[in-house]
């Protein structure tokens, strides 16, 4: 049964925490934790968690903002299960962050906390949401609101993010599988097929492939293995064809075989696709080579403000999708969310999100991007080519008016074959500098002496978007740079940028979490800097307030010498 937790916001009299000298509370509540329970905690929606619930009359639910709470800290801090319960029980900072007065208040096991997972996971299953993310959204919407913060200019980057997997080479993949069709057996079905198992549970599958060297006896082993997984599955799967284990080795023999005419050949490497199976307890993470690199596992998205009038910045959006997703989907994705939730007008990225497809959902949504990359060869700079014209658009983004370097404008006329073509007049354009020395790109027409250029609706926007390119190039602040900071950010809490879970489901969940936690500490430091700012004003207020009792208007006029609040603190 469902209930809301209220008990925190009527503190005890006598409690762990107002037994602590003044200073102490203080310092405690101007820590992390006062800003968590302030920013977060209390304002945690727990009725979006209701239908998690039974109606039925029945035990009440430990408090749901006390294990988001938990979650958010786990990934805050990178802490285990183990230490996450234990800080939970006897650390007053983390006790003071999640409301509780009292050591031994609100104390349940551990086993809530997964049980509370599994009920996230199996609704996101069911209804395609994921309740965390809902928390942060909703949370982030009212700290821009309350905080003052412009929404207007973004900044997006992606970061390859790994599971809690073995990078494991094709070969233990493959002796793996044969070990889990063994551990899915019955003990009549591993003694009658002693024969196939026995040359792969003798050991572990990392010490079998450790032992093959040479690309000739791994090709040779590789097909050894492929029989006996594929001898197995056949004869397996009137018992276990079911099972989620059996399905998983099932996809790993279709992903790394061709099986024709019962022979089975090792695929080549070049024939393996990013989505095949990376491992058999991850079967979402996917591959990726990017700058000479190798990944497996998982892209986060992330999107935060930028405008540089803000004191503050906060995360806004995370994304977390299969690694072989490219970064101009995540774009297309995220934009009708940002821009109903934040009316988002300007969006930094690097070069790898602009699209043809974006670009229509850009003009959609009314967003600018600037992009401080740019994928493609670079024009002749010898020769012009459409970024030197001027397009007109209307509402729409068609194109209605054209001006050429020289600075002659003329319409734009729509062609079925050409996509789009503009016309400008023969006698100033043969006379044009830029014609004479072979540089403009118009040219004139056999049959109409006027000189001609032709281009299509996806090379306009490609043109468009280098201009925005250059001209920020030419800026000296790069307002994009600053997200890798926030995405170093996120990922610190976990080594190697590796989270200690698997599946998508339970990696965007601890990103979301992490994120959360950027955003709490910024606004921790936004708001200790604006108090202190307070203080050292109202200090100085006041010692101007002295003089002038004990000197009157004499000490006006020396105001400008008197020394300020930070020359006491020398």
């Amino acid at each position: 049964m469902f209930r809301k937790n209220k008990k925190h916001a009527q503190p005890a009299l006598i409690s762990a925490i107002q037994d602590l000298p003044k200073k102490q509370r203080e310092r405690l509540d101007q820590s992390w934790a006062g800003t968590f329970y302030r920013e977060f905690f209390s304002r945690i929606d727990e009725g979006i968690f209701e239908k998690l619930y039974s109606e039925q009359p029945s035990r009440p639910n430990i408090p749901v903002n006390v294990l988001v709470g938990l979650e958010a800290m786990k990934a805050g801090f990178g802490w285990s299960d183990e230490e996450l319960y234990e800080n939970f029980l006897f650390n007053l900072q983390v006790r003071y962050a999640l409301g509780l007065d009292r050591l031994g208040d609100g104390e349940f096991d551990i086993r809530t906390l997964y049980y509370f997972r599994e009920r996230l996971s199996i609704y996101n299953n069911q209804a395609g949401v994921n309740l965390l993310e809902t928390v942060f959204e909703k949370l982030t919407d009212k700290q821009l609101v309350d905080l003052k913060v412009r929404t207007g200019i973004q900044r997006m980057d992606s970061t390859q993010i790994a599971s809690n997997i073995l990078d494991a080479s094709r070969l233990q993949l493959l002796v793996e599988g044969v070990r889990r069709l063994h551990r899915i057996a019955s003990e009549e079905e591993q003694k009658r097929f002693a024969e196939l198992f026995a040359p792969f549970i003798k050991e572990t599958s990392g010490h079998y492939a450790y032992r093959v060297k040479g690309k000739e006896a791994t090709k040779e082993h590789l097909k050894r293995v492929g029989g006996v997984l594929v001898a197995l599955l056949q004869v397996l799967a009137p018992e276990h064809q079911d099972e989620v284990e059996y399905k998983t080795v099932n996809r790993l023999v279709e992903n790394n075989f061709h099986i024709i005419e019962n022979e089975v050949k090792a695929k080549e490497n070049e024939e393996l696709t990013s989505g095949c199976l990376q491992s058999l307890d991850d079967l979402e993470a996917t591959f990726r080579r990017k700058q000479h690199e190798e990944y497996k596992g998982y892209v986060a998205n992330i999107t935060e403000t930028c405008d540089p009038e803000n004191e503050l910045q906060l995360i806004t959006k995370i994304q977390v999708a299969s690694n072989n997703i490219a970064d101009d989907k995540l774009l297309k994705e995220a934009l009708p969310d940002l821009k109903e939730r934040t009316g988002i007008e300007t969006l930094y990225t690097d070069g790898g999100y602009p699209s043809a497809s974006n670009d229509v959902e850009l003009q959609k949504q009314n967003v600018r991007l600037i992009q401080t990359g740019i994928r493609g060869s670079s024009p002749d700079p010898q020769h012009f080519s459409l970024v030197d014209f001027q397009i007109e658009q209307n509402e729409d983004g068609e194109p209605i008016r054209a001006t050429c370097p020289n600075g002659q404008t003329t319409e734009i006329t729509l062609s079925r074959k050409v996509g789009y073509f503009a016309r400008f007049p023969a006698e100033v354009c043969s006379t044009c500098p830029f014609q004479l020395s072979k540089r403009c790109r118009a040219k004139p027409q056999v049959r109409d002496q006027r000189y001609f250029i032709d281009f299509v609706k996806k090379e306009m926007q490609a043109a468009e978007r280098r201009k925005d390119f250059l001209a920020q190039r030419k800026s000296a602040h790069n307002l994009r740079s600053a997200v890798e900071a926030t995405v170093r950010s996120i990922k610190h809490p976990f080594p190697a940028g590796k989270l200690p879970v698997r599946g998508q489901f339970r990696m965007f969940c601890m990103v979301i979490a992490s994120a959360m936690f950027v955003n709490l500490r910024r606004i921790g430091r936004f708001r200790n800097k604006k108090n202190q700012n307070f203080a050292e004003n109202e200090l100085v207020v006041s010692f101007r307030s002295f003089l002038q009792q004990s000197f009157g208007h004499f000490s006006v006029s020396l105001w400008g010498f008197t020394p300020k609040y930070s020359d006491f603190l020398q």
